[in-house]
């Protein structure tokens, strides 16, 4: 796959002196989902206005398909579309209408066909006659999808697309970014509910301070970093760890019904027939074993923390 977005030493100043973003370099893929995640105030924004071209750069260079988004701004654009946070919407214009005029603003002429295909493909054709005024925050934020794809973009920015969307516009929603990218869309989403990330992504990047942490592929990061959990449950709770079992860094459960064991999946040995065996002769009696494995949420916490 080549890049189809390419970000080179990215700095954003504010004139308040603010450092918005540390030397950026990223690069976005062709057709691919990538979660871009970060804290409050980590950059996740800026860096997507300055792709977009609505944030100037201070420094460093942006490629948009081969096009400079500062230089060369109209081609670069007009393969971008835009979901932002806000909901901002002319209230009382009508679906179909408002959805036609987003198609001009590229200029690309009318294409009542290729409108309609959006508006059936969000489930909002029915409402296409309603003025946006009186629709529902799940309905607005669908109207915004559709403007966002009125003229046929090859990148698509979706900025907290499911904040204030209930769950089952949100699987719908899930439903048409699997449908884009089918379709060779590329696909670059933030989202507070990274399990939403985990499930749809194919890679990762995460933002804090402004400066990139890493950028990699979802199953191999959550391999590399991820934990595995043994959750040993007892006949009868325990007030601390046995002493006897010190060595295996055990963690008590809740109200000392169970015991954590943490261990790497990729070591050679997982220790668990050991721990096992000492467990029985510590005269613990267990009832039931089962095993977790550590969320991209958890990874991310973790390198959040870790890097401020």
């Amino acid at each position: 796959m080549s890049a189809i977005v390419s970000v080179h030493d990215l700095v954003k100043t504010y004139a308040s002196g603010f450092r918005a973003l540390k030397s950026v370099t990223l690069e976005i893929e062709e057709g691919e989902i990538l979660a871009l995640l970060g804290p409050n105030g980590a950059g996740k924004t800026t860096l997507i206005s300055t792709i977009c071209g609505i944030v100037r750069p201070t420094s460093g260079s942006i490629r948009v398909g081969g096009h400079d988004v500062v230089r060369d701004y109209r081609a670069a654009r007009a393969l971008i579309g835009l979901v932002p946070q806000e909901i901002a919407l002319e209230p009382f214009e009508k679906v179909f209408d408002a959805v036609s005029y987003s198609r001009g603003l590229y200029g690309r002429p009318p294409d009542p066909a290729h409108v309609e295909r959006v508006l059936r493909q969000l489930s909002l054709w029915d409402r296409k006659d309603s003025r946006i005024q009186p629709l529902s925050g799940g309905m607005k934020r669908r109207v915004l999808i559709a403007k966002a794809l009125a003229h046929r973009p090859r990148v698509l920015f979706l900025d907290e697309p499911t904040a204030g969307v209930d769950v089952e516009l949100r699987k719908d929603m899930w439903s048409v970014v699997a449908d884009l990218r089918a379709e060779g869309v590329t696909i670059i989403l933030t989202t507070h509910y990274i399990e939403e990330a985990e499930a749809i992504a194919d890679r990762v990047a995460i933002i804090n301070g402004g400066r990139i942490l890493l950028v990699e592929d979802k199953a191999r990061l959550m391999a590399r970093m991820g934990r595995k959990e043994l959750h040993v449950e007892l006949a009868e709770p325990v007030g601390a760890v046995p002493e006897a079992l010190a060595g295996h860094a055990l963690r008590l459960g809740p109200e000392g019904r169970s015991l954590i064991y943490t261990y790497d999946t990729r070591g050679e040995r997982t220790g668990i027939v050991t721990l096992l065996g000492e467990l029985r002769a510590a005269g613990l009696q267990i009832t039931d074993v089962a095993t977790r494995q550590s969320s991209l949420e958890e990874i991310f916490v973790d390198l959040v923390r870790a890097k401020p």
